[in-house]
């Protein structure tokens, strides 16, 4: 849609959906701990590792992977591709898409909450270094609402630095792909006019990085990402997805009828406070969830306090999601 958001009451998540116009409000996601946080602290660390390591990896005394453009050859472990043998790049190209759009008819959009770079490099790293010099998500909300003045510009100063730091960082390991690990420490060494080429590619990988996973963040996932807007299409009412259960937490905290009974909710918005995207789960499935699971960890944290079940927030089927609001009614 392209009107404009209405500006919600303080402390309440936004009601509006995305607006292509609308300012940007950052987003600062609170930590949680839990099952589903430990498997995508795995992960990350798993994603991180290969793609950082696996230039450096060696098979019969070369590179395992390597893309050597400039000879028109590929190394993918003991295969080495030549320009004739890209049939088979293609098919495999086409056979990961198909298992792509099969894995999300299964299991919705785990791929974007565990395995998508955008979430590995943000929630792996780049909001591990503003956590570490900007504080938790209440600090840095203040921070950031709070004048500029000397102290501020020097927090924003190193941890802009850091960026830029890890960006040029991802930018070398991904040329390394491209050039090999010994040309590229080799390059490293000689001046930028030496090899204007290559240096060209990296600074505009560490540009688009740092402005991608430094600033832009969960903008891509609701605004530019095609996968979001494909997965309408792909999924069913089968499919898995990150649900509320409205049955058993309805009518919530703050919203019950006089002489009713109150459902599970207790309206503590935590599960809006972890979100990494900040959308409000218990308004149904929405294409800027991304299906992180923050939200279950969170609230599985408020039931045990209150002595409730888990699983007011799970994992579950949209057939199952559309049969409870069909009770409700």
């Amino acid at each position: 849609t392209m009107n404009a958001p209405q500006h919600p009451a303080p402390g309440h998540p936004r009601e509006e959906v995305v607006s292509f116009y609308a300012k940007h409000e950052k987003i600062h996601p609170r930590d949680v701990s839990g099952r589903f946080s430990s498997l995508r602290r795995l992960a990350v660390f798993v994603l991180l590792g290969l793609f950082y390591l696996l230039p450096w990896a060696t098979w019969d005394g070369r590179q395992a992977v390597l893309f050597d453009l400039p000879a028109r050859k590929f190394y993918i472990g003991g295969l080495v591709l030549w320009p004739q043998d890209f049939i088979f790049l293609t098919w495999l190209l086409i056979l990961l898409g198909l298992s792509l759009f099969f894995f999300t008819a299964l299991a919705g959009r785990l791929w974007c909450g565990y395995a998508c770079p955008q979430t590995v490099f943000i929630d792996g790293v780049y909001r591990k270094i503003e956590r570490w010099i900007e504080g938790d998500a209440v600090e840095r909300k203040r921070l950031d609402q709070s004048p500029w003045d000397s102290r501020k510009a020097v927090i924003k100063g190193t941890k802009w630095s850091c960026f830029v730091l890890i960006s040029a960082i991802i930018g070398h390991s991904f040329l390394a792909y491209f050039t090999g690990t010994e040309q590229l420490a080799q390059m490293m060494r000689q001046s930028p006019l030496e090899h204007p080429g290559s240096f060209g590619v990296m600074a505009f990988i560490t540009g688009l990085v740092l402005f991608d996973f430094g600033w832009f963040r969960e903008q891509f996932c609701t605004i530019n990402c095609p996968y979001g807007r494909l997965q309408s299409v792909l999924m069913d009412d089968r499919s898995m997805v990150v649900g509320y259960d409205v049955a058993r937490g309805e009518p919530r905290k703050g919203k019950v009828p006089q002489g009713a009974q109150q459902g599970d909710c207790v309206n503590c918005y935590r599960c809006v406070a972890v979100c990494p995207t900040g959308v409000d789960i218990r308004r149904g499935t929405q294409m800027e969830c991304i299906a992180c699971s923050a939200c279950i960890d969170a609230c599985d944290a408020v039931m045990d306090k209150i002595k409730k079940p888990k699983g007011l927030i799970r994992y579950k089927t949209l057939v199952g999601e559309l049969n409870t609001v069909s009770a409700l009614r």
